[in-house]
């Protein structure tokens, strides 16, 4: 099948890059420090800024204790690298979109998606919306909006890469179509799910339009 779109936002950890083992390794140590049961904390975990996440799991805790447990964390992940690699065919599938239009989304920190991607071996795109460039984390569609407002294109015009329900909630929400990647995904009903990115291929089209080619 195929997709056309004007431009492309993707998210990076599960969509360009699989850190799983990092984000389970410093939320297993959060979730021992403050008494809860790691399995439950790893449920929710994908997709939203930590101190986001803080508050779902301790909605009666001090904004301020989250925001400070959320730096804490963000040490913790920019200095724990082990096990960070791309996603299948992620190095091939930027490459490919390189000079097109794309932009990075994520809930991580500038800090954290430049280790993360340096890590993983992937090209930094560009136009980056990262956690300080917004006022609210996935769900909420501001980090997409801001993206796509950054390349110049329409919403609608816009096709997001996502791997969580947040994420996905989050482009759908801001009004665009959404690839789901990776097994995650395949629970939110995506527009359209991919095992990973060696399933879909870039065409850039005389016009300026993308379309993706998606083998099943």
């Amino acid at each position: 099948m195929s997709l056309t779109a004007r431009a492309l936002l993707l998210d990076m950890d599960g969509t360009l890059v699989n850190s799983d083992a990092v984000v389970e390794r410093c939320w297993r140590r959060w979730a021992a420090e403050q008494g809860l049961d790691a399995e439950s904390v790893l449920q929710i975990v994908h997709g939203r800024q930590g101190h986001a996440t803080m508050a779902v799991l301790l909605p009666d805790r001090p904004v301020e204790q989250n925001l400070a447990d959320n730096q804490r964390m963000l040490e913790w992940e920019t200095t724990d690298l082990d096990g960070v690699v791309p996603v299948p065919g992620a190095p091939a599938f930027m490459a490919s979109l390189a000079g097109l239009p794309h932009a990075l989304v994520t809930s991580a920190d500038k800090g954290l998606a430049g280790a993360r991607m340096g890590a993983a071996g992937l090209t930094m795109p560009e136009v980056r919306v990262t956690a300080e460039c917004v006022g609210a984390s996935k769900p909420d569609p501001e980090g997409f909006l801001k993206g796509a407002a950054e390349l110049g294109f329409a919403p609608a015009d816009c096709i997001v890469f996502e791997d969580s329900e947040v994420g996905i909630a989050a482009g759908r929400a801001a009004g665009m179509r959404v690839v789901g990647v990776g097994p995650r995904a395949a629970a939110h009903a995506p527009d359209v799910h991919v095992r990973d990115l060696e399933q879909v291929r870039i065409e850039p089209l005389p016009d300026g339009t993308l379309r993706l080619h998606i083998s099943g």
